[in-house]
Formats: C-alpha cells, sequence, structure tokens
C-alpha cells in the first residue's frame, strides 16, 4: 500500500472547539447600553433640531425655514432605528407622519408658529394615544419598553420579560398604572406647548420648550425607574 503523502486520504479534520455561549450582560453593560440609547435620543430628538433652528437662522434663513428644516432633521434617526431593528415601529411611523403632515400644513400658511403648535399636536396626540392603549394587550409601555428593554439585553431578553405579561396579573396592573402616568403627562405637556407657541416670541420658543420638555422627561424618566425598580418590572 502507497504511503505517498501525495496519495494517501486525508485524515479527517480535528473538529474546532466549541465557542463558549456568551454569558448574559452585567447590571453595568445594560445600564450603560440604556445610557447610550437615550443619549442618542437625546442628540438626534432634541439638540440636533434646536441647534439647527438656531444656526440656520444665524446663516440668515427664515424663521419657518429654519424651524421646517430643524424639526425634520430628527426624521432620519427614526427612519434608521426601524431599519437597524428590522421592524415599523409604530409610535416611529406616528411621529413621522406628524412632522411630514406639520410641514405641509405650514407650506400653505407660510406662518412659522404652525410648525411650533404642530409639535404640541405631537405630544397631545401621543398623548391621547399613550392612554387609548390602556385597555388593550399591549399598553404603551409595553412599545416603550421593547426598544429599551433590547437596547439593554437583546431580543431574547425582551421577549423573555414580555412573556410576562401573559404570566403575571400585578405585571399588567404595573404596565397599565405606567401607561396612564406617561399618557396623562405628554397630555398635559401639551397643552402647556401650545400657551407657548401662541404667546411668546418665536425664536424664544424652540429653546424654552426644549428646556420645558427636558424637565419633564427627566421626572418622567426618574418616576418611571423608581416604580419599574419597586414593582419589580426591571429587565
Amino acid at each position: 500500500m502507497s504511503t505517498d503523502p501525495m496519495t494517501a486520504p486525508a485524515s479527517p479534520p480535528a473538529p474546532s472547539p466549541a465557542a463558549p455561549p456568551a454569558s448574559p450582560p452585567t447590571e453595568r453593560q445594560k445600564t450603560a447600553a440604556l445610557r447610550r440609547h437615550l443619549a442618542l435620543q437625546l442628540l438626534f430628538e432634541l439638540a440636533l433640531p434646536l441647534a439647527a433652528f438656531y444656526g440656520l437662522q444665524a446663516a440668515g434663513l427664515s424663521q419657518w425655514a429654519a424651524l421646517a428644516v430643524g424639526s425634520l432633521l430628527a426624521a432620519p434617526w427614526l427612519v434608521h432605528g426601524m431599519v437597524r431593528r428590522g421592524r415599523v415601529d409604530a409610535m416611529g411611523l406616528f411621529t413621522l407622519c406628524l412632522m411630514l403632515l406639520g410641514a405641509l400644513m405650514s407650506l400653505v400658511t407660510g406662518d412659522p408658529r404652525v410648525l411650533l403648535v404642530r409639535d404640541s399636536w405631537l405630544f397631545g396626540l401621543i398623548g391621547l394615544w399613550i392612554l387609548g392603549t390602556l385597555p388593550t394587550r399591549r399598553p404603551f409601555v409595553m412599545y416603550m419598553a421593547q426598544t429599551v428593554v433590547t437596547a439593554k439585553i437583546g431580543e431574547a431578553g425582551w421577549r423573555a420579560w414580555a412573556a410576562r405579561w401573559d404570566a403575571e396579573s400585578a405585571f399588567r396592573r404595573h404596565v397599565r398604572v405606567l401607561t396612564a402616568v406617561w399618557g396623562t403627562v405628554f397630555t398635559l405637556d401639551a397643552a402647556v406647548r401650545v400657551v407657548l407657541a401662541l404667546t411668546l416670541p418665536v425664536d424664544s420658543v424652540p429653546l424654552v420648550s426644549t428646556v420645558q420638555w427636558v424637565a419633564v422627561l427627566s421626572g418622567l424618566i426618574l418616576f418611571h425607574k423608581r416604580y419599574v425598580t419597586r414593582h419589580g418590572l426591571k429587565a
């Protein structure tokens, strides 16, 4: 029998060692992922439109044009989020539609206050929609948690967390309480925004409105975080 290495049958390759299973994220990693996600939201949905408004005005654009361009800068961020997650986010799509509707209406009137009041419509309609989800099997907090929980612990972690809805009545009750709080605050915030948009000078409304929303959002997030921790909803 030939022992020529060129004609000898090749020995089967040694099996490669199996990769060790990925360890679950630590609490510090979860918190870092959530903070990164919130920071990007604040950057693209608040800071960038605000900076664009004042920057474009300084460059010579009218109040209407600066508001229109600045308000639409958040659209690519919303679309990118849906593409990255591979699904259409109901709230993101709703926000995009209202942004485009407000821009089209302002084209007809040419009044920058129409764009400013548009933000009030947006928050008011979102607030009413949030409250409208209360009796459904998927209240708003479940929509919101999908993005947040997935950012912290991935799709598998989200599915495990969401499965508690069917298994725990206390979980459903707490989710609905949080949904009611978010919906009420959004609706009341919209009323305040209408007053600001119609009474303050146009140049000052974006800054005042943004500062107000940061304060409201910070309070909401603080309440939400404490409530989630106290009632065992944390992912």
